[in-house]
């Protein structure tokens, strides 16, 4: 039952899109409908700038982390429903039931639901990622990069299985919800940092 209401809040948490809401108090816009239509940091930054993109991120990952703490909390640290949880506030994100189903892809909230799950493989991974989108800056490929790193990190630190496979599951959603992006990369075209999306 406890892991029921865990993964339900999860989802209803990771529906909180605040990029959305940071836009419309901010600029008064439907952030979907700007940039690159994506309901996340990234696209905030671009079509906002730096302030409004980095709170957006902070936020979008403060709530993937609150909810692996609930779900902690709730089901006192089982393992299976901590994950579930974890990857419901992603789902939530991606597709939330409270803006059509329309959200973001879902990194930033990975990041957060890692952080709390599991440090040491949070923090190689973010810093591997930070320096790929430093040397290239693209920050599609530094998100690919660290959903590719974590379950590998993960089973490196002897992380329980669940959180691997979580990883796993969550790095192929996420190369799902980047497909248009890793075909830009291919193709050259894909936005760099600071450079306006046109």
């Amino acid at each position: 039952m406890y892991t029921v209401i865990a993964v339900i809040a999860g989802y209803l948490l990771g529906s909180i899109s605040f990029s959305y809401l940071v836009a419309k108090k901010i600029a008064g816009i439907d952030i979907r409908q700007h940039g690159s239509g994506n309901a996340g940091a990234t696209n905030t930054l671009r079509v906002l700038g730096k302030g409004p993109g980095i709170l957006v991120l902070l936020l979008d990952a403060l709530k993937g982390m609150v909810a692996v703490w609930l779900a902690l909390w709730l089901t006192d640290g089982h393992h299976l429903a901590t994950a579930l949880a974890g990857a419901a506030a992603i789902v939530g994100h991606n597709w939330p039931v409270f803006y059509g189903f329309k959200g973001g892809k879902g990194v930033a909230t990975t990041i957060g639901v890692i952080a709390a799950l599991s440090f040491y493989p949070f923090l190689w991974s973010v810093l591997a990622t930070l320096l790929v989108i430093y040397l290239t800056r693209y920050v599609s490929l530094g998100s690919l990069v660290f959903l590719v790193l974590i379950p590998i990190f993960m089973f490196v630190y002897r992380d329980p299985q669940e959180f691997i496979w979580m990883a796993i599951i969550l790095a192929i959603l996420g190369f799902a919800r980047h497909s248009q992006n890793i075909v830009r990369l291919l193709q050259g075209k894909e936005s760099k940092l600071g450079q306006t999306k046109k």
